[in-house]
């Protein structure tokens, strides 16, 4: 398995920072302890707002893969699940188009802001790792060519 090292940005929300903030500082140790490049840290208004940065983060040859990091918190209203549907969907799309991971940090929706508080390390630390994997396992994929036995890619 190639261990070169992965180049990953990452773009973080400004909405409900006291989370958000703390996902970010996990997430880059959890970088760091994978021996992995944080290239880019780009903050977002809101999760809602991170295509648009994470598209422009993908077109870059000196990125690998994109962690998203925010928090959508349940209020009176079903916008919570509006915002957390669509980002969900539409980050998945431009992974995609891009053929490079776009990993979902982003907890919520139907959360407290408390229970998102206490997911803090749980979804920056599973952002990290699933792009580190990712990227790791697409190479290795794109660099396997099939003579007739299986190919496993781990």
């Amino acid at each position: 398995m190639s261990r070169e090292r992965v180049r990953l940005a990452i773009v973080v929300a400004e909405f409900n920072y006291d989370v958000t903030f703390l996902m970010l500082q996990r997430a880059l140790e959890y970088a760091k302890f994978l021996g992995a490049e944080v290239t880019y840290v780009v903050k977002s208004p809101g999760s809602y707002d991170m295509p648009v940065l994470v598209e422009e983060l993908l077109k870059k040859e000196e990125v690998d893969a994109v962690v998203t990091l925010g928090a959508v918190i349940k209020g009176a209203t079903k916008h919570d699940e509006v915002v957390a549907h669509q980002v969900a969907r539409k980050l998945l799309d431009l992974a995609t188009k891009y053929g490079k991971p776009v990993t979902l940090g982003i907890s919520g929706p139907g959360m407290t802001r408390q229970q998102a508080l206490e997911r803090v390390d749980e979804y920056a630390r599973r952002a990290v790792e699933a792009a580190v994997k990712l990227v790791r396992r697409l190479k290795q994929l794109r660099q396997a060519r099939y003579e007739g036995k299986t190919i496993v890619v781990e």
